[in-house]
């Protein structure tokens, strides 16, 4: 019962980070139906400006969550100013290539000797970790510190998007751009917007990520972003509180597998269950059917 406790609380832990970038994938698809697949990429780069603030400039932990989302939210726009915003108009398999173009741009580009290299880096002690002991199992500051970040960004996201002119502009552009530009909304505006919030959570992940999992290298966004694009695809694309709560049912689905299955099954497990989702429910477990006209 421990050893299940204790993979419950690890799977609620991955699954946050997922539930992060899960978020930007889906409002990113939501406002111009794209899979921006550069969004782990953002991840990975987040997580090196973390490691360079905390080792070169020594700053703490909010000073660095802050900057390193802020500089992850510059990344996003201007990827989608430069590579995206030209294509916008071209057909969709035009804007898929450039999105693992510039994926492979992000990581391979970092990967020159004089940025990153291709070896691993040890990330530094920003939070001393802490562990609890609570009926015998075993929790830590970090593993805590990690899903509150993500309630919070969530809950503060949720507000924005309901509560703003902004976040009604970018619901409104979400149903119908046509629409949105007709009623004087700049859509051009809401979608940098849009690509910036995605970016900077993804970035408040990068560095989640490097603290409790102190090794990062320039491939680590590959797979937890596939993973999280399963778990925006999973809740419903555009559904924010959707996509975080498949974002930590798919770290909890992993962290169980790697318990009691098999660790080499792990990334298997995610894949067939999007293949399932796909199947039985293409829109997804919280999304709606749309009745598209011909």
């Amino acid at each position: 019962m421990k050893i299940f406790i204790h993979q419950i609380i690890n799977g609620f832990a991955l699954g946050s980070v997922y539930a992060l970038l899960a978020i930007g994938y889906s409002m990113v698809y939501g406002i111009i139906n794209l899979v921006n697949f550069a969004h782990g990429s953002v991840y990975m780069v987040s997580a090196f400006i973390g490691l360079f603030l905390a080792t070169r400039l020594s700053l703490p932990f909010t000073m660095i969550l802050i900057i390193v989302m802020l500089a992850s939210a510059f990344i996003g726009m201007s990827i989608e100013k430069i590579a995206y915003k030209p294509l916008r108009n071209s057909p969709k398999v035009a804007l898929f290539i450039t999105a693992i173009g510039m994926s492979m741009v992000l990581e391979n580009g970092l990967r020159v000797n004089f940025l990153a290299g291709p070896n691993p880096w040890p990330f530094p002690t920003i939070i001393e970790t802490v562990n609890y002991e609570i009926g015998g199992v075993s929790i830590s500051n970090l593993q805590i510190l990690t899903f509150a970040v993500v309630v919070v960004c969530t809950l503060l996201l949720q507000l924005f998007l309901f509560k703003t002119k902004t976040g009604c502009a970018m619901r409104v552009v979400s149903y119908d751009k046509d629409a949105a530009a007709l009623m004087g909304i700049n859509v051009n505006k809401v979608i940098s917007i849009t690509f910036a919030i995605g970016s900077g959570l993804a970035g408040a992940a990068g560095i989640l990520v490097g603290m409790m999992y102190p090794k990062i290298d320039t491939l680590m966004g590959v797979m937890p972003g596939l993973k999280a694009f399963i778990a925006a695809i999973m809740g419903g694309i555009g559904n924010v509180p959707a996509a975080m709560f498949s974002g930590i049912f798919i770290g909890f689905t992993e962290a169980m597998t790697k318990a009691y299955v098999s660790s080499r099954m792990s990334d298997a497990i995610s894949f067939i269950i999007l293949i399932i989702i796909l199947i039985f429910k293409p829109e997804g477990l919280f999304g709606k059917k749309k009745i598209e006209k011909v």
